[in-house]
């Protein structure tokens, strides 16, 4: 007999404690600090993230706030960077303890900021295209690549090795499907940072790989409303376009997990060519904390910016095991 009368409230208890953002970007293993939640009247530092003004996640694919975060304002400084640079994604509770989920996708995208700087660049007339996706750590399992993250771990994708010099918004996203058993339950967990890519790279996406958000995924979408992501041997399908072709090998995650490549098949993980140096930059280098790169295909983070744990992140093992059991 199923007690889904008893689920719900403890589910969305859970959810509401459970929620973070983007706290630092690496490149090569120089760090990138971002900001907490604007209007808190905190400190804040020039940063390469555009900051957010909630850690509660992005709800409905509709949501005009799906392309880079809620109330997302322009960063001021922009981070140089190369065809096959290791970028690293450190996600925290908005208190500053670890991410608290465990449970879904992590896709990254990039869209061009064409002549003008991304500083100044308008995300919500932005056109991605998809350059990593990692999920299940093998087809049908009830682990996620996202469980790396959670234990503090970088989110670490690679930018592609022939990709075109310019100007360019990297948006890494989370999406958590602990709720995702109903239309309308996915929690989306997007970031923006601004870069400028080096390089004499000629690769670029078709126009049929160029998505928007909104408009990329809609709530019924698989991947997005998923009745079957708590139950073993259930292989995850990716929400959005495909990898973008002329990624191939060049790019994509190496944080584990199962990816896919630009034809839609699933492969194992992808990596980059060599990594050279960036900085960021407003008028001038701005000279930031550097960190070891990890030598292994999961990099641990080594500092966020934020030191109280007010969102433990038993949270969401809770609800695993809990929706695990719900037809017990």
């Amino acid at each position: 007999m199923k007690k889904t009368g008893t689920l719900l409230p403890l589910l969305f208890a859970a959810s509401t404690y459970a929620h973070g953002i983007l706290s630092k970007m690496t490149i090569n293993g120089q760090s990138y600090m971002g900001n907490g939640l604007s209007g808190n009247g905190g400190t804040t530092i020039d940063s390469v993230i555009r900051q957010v003004s909630a850690q509660d996640p992005v709800k409905g694919a509709s949501n005009t706030a799906l392309s880079c975060g809620t109330n997302s304002q322009p960063a001021k400084l922009i981070a140089t960077a190369n065809p096959g640079d290791e970028l690293g994604f450190n996600w925290k509770g908005a208190g500053g303890g670890n991410w608290p989920h465990n449970t879904g996708p992590m896709l990254t995208y990039l869209a061009s900021c064409g002549s003008t700087t991304c500083d100044k660049f308008d995300a919500q007339s932005a056109k991605w295209f998809k350059i990593d996706q990692v999920g299940q750590v093998s087809p049908g399992s009830t682990t996620w690549a996202q469980q790396s993250v959670m234990t503090g771990s970088l989110a670490m994708v690679k930018l592609p090795s022939n990709l075109a010099p310019g100007n360019y918004l990297v948006r890494h996203e989370i999406i958590s499907l602990q709720l995702a058993v109903s239309p309308g339950g996915a929690e989306f967990y997007p970031a923006c940072s601004q870069l400028k890519v080096g390089g004499s790279g000629t690769g670029a996406p078709t126009q049929s790989e160029l998505v928007s958000f909104p408009g990329a995924y809609s709530d019924t979408d698989p991947g997005i409303y998923d009745p079957n992501v708590y139950n073993s041997g259930s292989p995850y399908t990716f929400p959005g376009p495909p990898v973008a072709a002329f990624v191939g090998n060049g790019g994509g995650s190496t944080s584990g997990g199962t990816t896919t490549s630009g034809n839609g098949t699933t492969t194992s993980t992808t990596t980059g060519s060599a990594p050279a140096h960036s900085t960021a930059t407003k008028s001038k280098t701005c000279k930031l904390r550097q960190t070891k790169s990890a030598s292994s295909s999961v990099s641990s983070s080594t500092g966020a910016g934020y030191a109280t744990d007010l969102y433990p992140r038993h949270f969401s093992r809770i609800m695993r095991k809990v929706v695990a059991r719900r037809s017990i």
